[in-house]
């Protein structure tokens, strides 16, 4: 027996060993994770509350989003050379295009003034004169010609308005001619000026289109530079005119006034109360105003009345009333003159502003005397602007319409 146990080892020690045979390989834990999730989502899908179309519409939704933001990240990032490529180019171009514009109205400035240049604006005839005995200088506006028309009816209703540079202290003007492109003034007048002092002057004679109910147009002007022509000896010529502008409004200062008017009586109550921001008419920069009124009736002076002067201001404050004995059957064509003047010792009154109220005015001036007649008994009071004593006389010259 324990001879055959020993056979049995041998032989087993002496045969080979065979390998074990290869078992099933280990399950995976990620296909079993994948599986487990698709089992899930789907049954979580299976349990949601929407149908399958609205998931599916969600789905496409979510891909639609998706594909914009990458297209526009597309597009920021590449397209952006080419949209600033473009803007170069159409910077470049509106550069050209604005040079060009710019060229165009260089051209049409110089073309517009060259035909200013050339354009013909009628002809004057005037005398200048000294008087070396009385220091005066006389000019003389006698008449213009081929004046061009600047109402809308192809005539105009010239005036001419004569004055020295650069103090502008002293104008004159001439009568307004109705509907005349060929004028006759004749009229004369005097500036008082030391001859040593006319070198540094110049004459100026300008033309208007006088209009009662708005600005007057320059027609042309003449400039005479006094240091240029020959005073031992009378001078008369005829000028072609040349376009020039208007000279800017000086402002003069306003006044207030108040009137009143009782029929049964016919009396007419003129107080003037204050005036304020009056033109500087001293050398210290102030003035000595004091107020002129002046009754008219058809053009023919009544009466006239002065306030006292106030000293040194250029807001004074008078409060002084004035009566004028007029019937009801002529208030309707009469004027009051209201004239404010720097009083001077030493020499003449310097007028430094005018306005007038009644027969013939207009804006403030015509509503003041309707609502007075309007409302007997009672002040109405009302501010008015001061206009140069020239340009309101003119004014009331002019014939009525």
């Amino acid at each position: 027996m324990r001879l055959v146990s020993l056979q049995h080892r041998v032989r087993r020690e002496a045969e080979p060993e065979s390998e074990p045979a290869p078992g099933p390989p280990p399950p995976s834990h990620h296909s079993h994770n994948f599986s487990d999730m698709k089992k899930k989502f789907f049954n979580e899908l299976g349990h949601l509350p929407m149908p399958m179309w609205a998931i599916g519409a969600i789905v496409v939704l979510v891909l639609a989003l998706v594909a914009c933001l990458t297209f526009c990240m597309y597009k920021k990032c590449l397209g952006g050379k080419k949209k600033a490529k473009k803007v170069r180019e159409r910077k470049g171009v509106r550069r050209v295009m604005k040079k060009e514009k710019e060229g165009e109205e260089e051209k049409e400035e110089v073309k517009q003034e060259e035909e200013k240049e050339h354009e013909f604006f009628g002809k004057l005839e005037y005398t200048l004169d000294y008087n070396f005995t009385e220091n005066q200088l006389i000019v003389g506006v006698l008449q213009a010609q081929d004046l061009p028309a600047m109402d809308i009816g192809g005539t105009s209703d010239p005036y001419v308005k004569v004055y020295m540079l650069p103090d502008k202290k002293k104008k004159f003007e001439t009568k307004v001619q109705r509907k005349n492109l060929c004028p006759v003034f004749n009229e004369t007048f005097i500036f008082k000026t030391p001859f040593n002092d006319l070198a540094g002057q110049t004459l100026v004679l300008q033309v208007f289109d006088f209009d009662r109910f708005g600005k007057h147009d320059v027609i042309g002007e003449i400039k005479v530079p006094m240091n240029s022509v020959d005073l031992g000896q009378p001078i008369h010529e005829w000028k072609d005119l040349v376009g020039g502008e208007k000279e800017e409004q000086e402002k003069l200062g306003d006044i207030c006034i108040s009137l009143r008017y009782v029929p049964t009586s016919g009396k007419l109550t003129v107080c003037v109360m204050e005036a304020k921001n009056l033109k500087k008419m001293d050398v210290g920069g102030l003035s000595d105003p004091f107020v002129k009124v002046v009754l008219q009736h058809n053009g023919k002076r009544l009466k006239k009345k002065k306030t006292t002067v106030k000293q040194n201001t250029l807001n004074p404050y008078f409060n002084e009333s004035f009566s004028f004995e007029i019937p009801f059957a002529q208030i309707q064509k009469v004027q009051v003159l209201i004239t404010v003047y720097d009083y001077d010792k030493l020499g003449s009154n310097d007028a430094i502003g005018k306005c007038w109220i009644g027969y013939g005015a207009s804006g403030v001036g015509l509503r003041q005397w309707s609502d007075m007649l309007a409302n007997p008994r009672r002040p109405i009071a009302q501010w008015h602007t001061l206009l140069p004593e020239e340009e309101v006389d003119a004014a009331l010259k002019a014939p009525i319409r």
